[in-house]
C-alpha cells in the first residue's frame, strides 16, 4: 500500500508539472518527516553524493560534445562515412547510423548524437527520395547508440549508483552496442530495397574519399584516445571526459578552425545548462533514494518479486514492462537514478551479473528516449527537421522493435556483453 501512495503521489506531482528533480526530492524529504526521520539525513545524502569523483565526468563529456557540435565535427564525420558506403543499397541510412555510432563513441551524449547529425542527414536523406518517417525515426534511434556504446553518461551514473566499475560498464557496453548497430543497418539495407523508392547515391571518386577521411580523422583519433585510454589502463573515465575535452578543443579551434569564441561560449553555456539539470536530479533521486531506503521499499518490493515471479526470465519479463512504461514519463537519467536502487537486489536475488543487468536497463532506457511523451530525442528530431511529433514517433516504431530484439538477444546470450570485459 506505501508504495502504490508513494507512486500516486510522484506521478500526481509530475503531472501538474513539477520539474523530475523537486518532485523526487519533495517527495523523499516529505516521508522522511513523515516516517519520524531526520530532514538533515537529507542534505547530508546530497553532500555524500556530490563530491563523487566520477561526476567530474558528466560536465566534462557534455562539454566535449557541445564543442564537437558547435564545431561542425558531426558534417565531416557524416560526408566521410557518406564517401565509403554512400553507394550501398540504403547508403545514406547506413551512413547516418554508422556516423551516430562513432560520434556517440566520442560524445557519450544521445541529445548531441541526434541532434549533430541528424542537422546534416535529415535534409540529405529526404532530398534522396527516402520516406520521411523513416528518415525521423532512423534519426531519433541512431541517436540512442549515444548512451549505450561508451563513453555514456547513464552508464557513468548506473556506476555511480552501485558502486560498480564503470571501466567495465563501459567494455561490457561495446557488444550490445555494435549488435544495435548491426540490427539497424539490416533493416535499413532491407527497407530501402523492398519498402521505398530512393534515388541512389553514385560512388565517390577515391581522391574525393580519401580527403573527406582526412578531414574526419581528428575526430576518429579523438574516439580512438578516449576509448583506448579508459580500456588500457592508461586513465579513468574522468580523466579520459578532461583529456577528450582538451584535444576536442584543438580539433575545432587549431585544426579544423571551425569553433569561434562565439560558440565556445555558447557550448559553455549549453553544457552547464544540461549539467546543473542533471545534479539537480540527483540530489532530489539521492533525497528519494535515501527515503525509499529508510521505508525498505527495495527490499519489499524484492521480496514481492522473488515471492511471484520463480524464474529469471519471468523476472526479465516483469522489469522490461516496468522500465518500459516508466519510460512514458520519465527520461533516461531519472529512470536510471530511480529504478536502479529498487530493481537490482531482485535482479541480485536471481544471480543476474550486476554490470550485465547495467547494460539491459541502459538499453530499456534508450526506449525511453525514443516513446512520447517525454522522449527526448522525438523532441530533437521534431526541432532539427521541423516536423510533427506524431510522425516522428511513428517512425520510431521498427526501431523500437529492434531495441526490445536486442534485449531479448542480451538475455539468451549474455556473453554478448560480459564477454569484452570478462573473458577477452
Amino acid at each position: 500500500m506505501t508504495v502504490i501512495v508513494i507512486l500516486v503521489a510522484l506521478f500526481a506531482l509530475l503531472l501538474v508539472g513539477v520539474p523530475v528533480a523537486y518532485a523526487l526530492g519533495m517527495l523523499g524529504l516529505s516521508m522522511l518527516y513523515l516516517g519520524g526521520f531526520s530532514p538533515l539525513m537529507a542534505p547530508q545524502a546530497i553532500l555524500s553524493t556530490m563530491d563523487g569523483f566520477i561526476l567530474l565526468a558528466v560536465p566534462l563529456f557534455l562539454l566535449m560534445s557541445n564543442i564537437l557540435l558547435k564545431g561542425g565535427v558531426g558534417r565531416d564525420l557524416f560526408a566521410a562515412v557518406q564517401a565509403w558506403v554512400g553507394h550501398w543499397p540504403g547508403g545514406l541510412a547506413v551512413a547516418t547510423i554508422i556516423s551516430c555510432g562513432i560520434f556517440a563513441a566520442i560524445s557519450g551524449s544521445s541529445v548531441a548524437t541526434a541532434a549533430t547529425i541528424g542537422t546534416v542527414a535529415a535534409p540529405e536523406m529526404i532530398s534522396r527520395g527516402y520516406n520521411r518517417r523513416f528518415v525521423y525515426g532512423l534519426l531519433a534511434a541512431g541517436g540512442t547508440l549515444g548512451i549505450l556504446i561508451p563513453p555514456s553518461i547513464p552508464l557513468i551514473i548506473y556506476g555511480f549508483v552501485t558502486e560498480e566499475s564503470v571501466i567495465a560498464l563501459f567494455m561490457a557496453g561495446i557488444g550490445p552496442g555494435l549488435a544495435l548497430i548491426a540490427l539497424f543497418i539490416l533493416y535499413s539495407i532491407l527497407s530501402a530495397r523492398f519498402l521505398q523508392s530512393y534515388t541512389p547515391v553514385e560512388p565517390v571518386s577515391w581522391p574525393e574519399r580519401w580527403r573527406a577521411t582526412l578531414r574526419a580523422a581528428p575526430s576518429v583519433v579523438l574516439a580512438a584516445v578516449i576509448l583506448g585510454g579508459i580500456y588500457s589502463g592508461a586513465f579513468t573515465p574522468t580523466e579520459a571526459a578532461a583529456i577528450g575535452f582538451s584535444v576536442a578543443l584543438f580539433i575545432t579551434g587549431v585544426i579544423l578552425r571551425s569553433l569561434t569564441w562565439a560558440k565556445l561560449w555558447g557550448a559553455m553555456v549549453d553544457s552547464m545548462s544540461t549539467t546543473v539539470s542533471i545534479l539537480l536530479i540527483i540530489a532530489g533521486a539521492k533525497i528519494f533514494g535515501k527515503a525509499i531506503t529508510l521505508y525498505r521499499i527495495p527490499q519489499d518490493i524484492s521480496a514481492f518479486l522473488s515471492d511471484w515471479v520463480a524464474t529469471p526470465l519471468g523476472l526479465i519479463v516483469v522489469v522490461s514492462v516496468v522500465l518500459l512504461l516508466m519510460g512514458l514519463v520519465f527520461e533516461a537519467l531519472s529512470m536510471v537514478l530511480i529504478m536502479t536502487p529498487v530493481l537490482l537486489p531482485a535482479a541480485l536475488a536471481m544471480h543476474f551479473d550486476p554490470i550485465w543487468f547495467g547494460i539491459y536497463m541502459v538499453i530499456l532506457v534508450e526506449c525511453a528516449l525514443i516513446t512520447p511523451p517525454v522522449g527526448l530525442n522525438l523532441y530533437v528530431i521534431q526541432s532539427v527537421t521541423k516536423s510533427s511529433l506524431g510522425e516522428v514517433s511513428r517512425g520510431t516504431l521498427p526501431f523500437l522493435v529492434l531495441m526490445l530484439l536486442t534485449v531479448a538477444l542480451l538475455y539468451l546470450w549474455p556473453d554478448l556483453a560480459l564477454y569484452i570485459p570478462f573473458k577477452l
